[in-house]
This record gives C-alpha cells, sequence and structure tokens, in this order.
C-alpha cells in the first residue's frame, strides 16, 4: 500500500501486554505510559485497571496532552479474579457484572473510546444455559454504559479449547451472539485478534467474513499452537517470528488487507488497531515494540 496507514488506522499498543510488569495494575504505570505517548509512531494505547486513583488520572492527562486515544481492556479484571460474565452460579454472575461495571466507571473517567470484556468459560453440556447468561449480562453492561454515555461496549473473541476457553469463541456462536446483542443496542460489537485466530481453528476469512458487520476493534498479534510443549504456546502472544509461531509479515499483511476489504479499516473509519505483543521469559519490552512496529511496516507494503 502506498498510501500511509496513518490514513486507515489508529496504530496502538496494550500498555500492560506490552510492559508486563503493570499488568496487576500497580507497578511503573505512568513510566511505561510515558514511553508509548512520546513515541509518535502511535496514536492509541489501549489501558487497563490501574488500582491508584492519582495514577488514572495523571494517565488520563498523559494521554490527552499527547493528542492520542485510548481504549479500556476489561478482559483482566475477569481472568485476574477467575470471574466469569456467564457464570450459571448467579453469586458469581453478579460479581462478574460488577467488576465490569466499575471498569466501565474507569474507562469512561480515563476517557477511553470504547470498553472490552470477554466471555467465560463453560460446560459442553451446558453451553446454551451459559450462552443466555452471556446475553442477560451483556444487555446489562449495555445499559450500564449507555445510561453514562456514548461509550461502546465489545466483547473480544477468543480460542474455545486452547487457553482461555472462551464461549465466545468460534465464529458460527460469535455471529449469534453479536446478532442478538446488536438487535437491541447500538452500542455492542465485537473486537478480533490476529493471534486469537489460529487458536479458534479458523482462516482469517472464516473468523472475520461472517461477523464484519460487528467489528468495531482489532489486535494485531501472534500465537504458538504447534507445540504444546513450549512455554509460549496458547494465548501468551510472542514477538512477530518467534520460533513455530503462526503469524509473521505475510499473515498480519493478509489480516490487514481483508480488514480494508470489508471496510473495517479505512479513510473515513480510522479505528484502533493495537498491538498485544508480549515479551517472551526475560525479553526486553522495547525490543519486542521494535518488532511489532517493523513487520507492520513491512505489511503495510504488502495490503
Amino acid at each position: 500500500m502506498e498510501k500511509s496507514m496513518k490514513r486507515y488506522m489508529k496504530v496502538g499498543t496494550i500498555l500492560h501486554v506490552s510492559y508486563k510488569e503493570v499488568g496487576s495494575g500497580e507497578g511503573p504505570i505512568l513510566e511505561c505510559l510515558k514511553k508509548i505517548v512520546t513515541d509518535p509512531y502511535f496514536e492509541a494505547v489501549e489501558v487497563a485497571h490501574m488500582k491508584d486513583p492519582a495514577v488514572r488520572k495523571k494517565a488520563a492527562e498523559m494521554i490527552a496532552a499527547a493528542h492520542m486515544t485510548t481504549a479500556y481492556g476489561g478482559q483482566g479484571l475477569m481472568l485476574g479474579a477467575g470471574l466469569n460474565i456467564n457464570d450459571l452460579n448467579e453469586e458469581g454472575r453478579q460479581k462478574a457484572l460488577a467488576s465490569l461495571k466499575m471498569g466501565i466507571d474507569e474507562a469512561y473517567e480515563i476517557g477511553a473510546q470504547d470498553f472490552a470484556f470477554l466471555a467465560g468459560r463453560y460446560e459442553e453440556e451446558t453451553m446454551e444455559e451459559s450462552f443466555q447468561a452471556l446475553i442477560v449480562s451483556t444487555r446489562e453492561l449495555c445499559e450500564y454504559a449507555k445510561a453514562k454515555g456514548n461509550m461502546p461496549v465489545l466483547c473480544e473473541v477468543f480460542d474455545y479449547d486452547i487457553a482461555k476457553k472462551s464461549l465466545i469463541g468460534p465464529v458460527d456462536r460469535v455471529k449469534r451472539y453479536a446478532e442478538t446483542i446488536c438487535a437491541e443496542y447500538d452500542n455492542f460489537g465485537l473486537m478480533v485478534d490476529l493471534s486469537h485466530i489460529p487458536m479458534i481453528h479458523e482462516t482469517i476469512e472464516e473468523n472475520l467474513l461472517p461477523v464484519r458487520k460487528f467489528i468495531r476493534h482489532a489486535h494485531m498479534g501472534n500465537t504458538v499452537i504447534k507445540s504444546p510443549e513450549c512455554p509460549a504456546y496458547g494465548d501468551e502472544h510472542p514477538r512477530f517470528g518467534f520460533p513455530d509461531s503462526e503469524n509473521d509479515v505475510k499473515e498480519l499483511a493478509d489480516y490487514l488487507r481483508l480488514l480494508m476489504e470489508i471496510g473495517f479499516i479505512s479513510e473515513k473509519n480510522r479505528p484502533i488497531v493495537s498491538f498485544e505483543v508480549k515479551p517472551f521469559e526475560e525479553e526486553d519490552p522495547d525490543i519486542c515494540l521494535a518488532n511489532a512496529k517493523r513487520t507492520l511496516d513491512l505489511a503495510w507494503e504488502l495490503v
């Protein structure tokens, strides 16, 4: 592609994945955030729960001062506490809902463009019950977010049988879910992720085309699924080109090309498209980010 990617999308990264030492909501959050907001490659940064309200306030000020867009990832609120938004135990479902509503409050506080969460685990024999619990919970989240403003609520599509084992999920289930919620709410959509597609055992086309009209946010990343014995196996988001991994320049180019063909990335829309790349073991996070930027530059040449 000869035109700059900046004309089609806002390139971002996920702060707590790029710098895993802040994944707990504590640590050198502002120091790591400064590295991103002072890097002109990025127009967006995705954040998560920050335990200290003063840190959240300062982070919001830094992002605004840098003329950047931000989004809020609520997935960690579920994963870190072992909560499940489609829990068949009503007490457990209510705990998950309360945690995500707190995340929505923080997302508004920090000025996020959208708020993301994930569906929880399920059992095959009670899948339909879990699906209906997810519908009920999503309706509540959409209502809660809508009462406070116009920020969309997004469900991220994850694997269903490798790592997160999420109900959402294989594309037929994703489509049914999105159609159900979007028929009632205009503030709902999907978040897709290149690193999750091989884990769902689907091609890029199989994964994206049936749900194209519901996609509102996209991630770029990598995964290892050929080697279960590898410490980077599953939903670990290693750098592009990692040994025995699935995604590199070509796959990223194919992903972006299809996102462009379906009209998601466009000069009219310019959505957030963020890296989800995590340093493996003791790798330097800044080197991994340089890897991601270099890979994206090469992939864009092929789009």
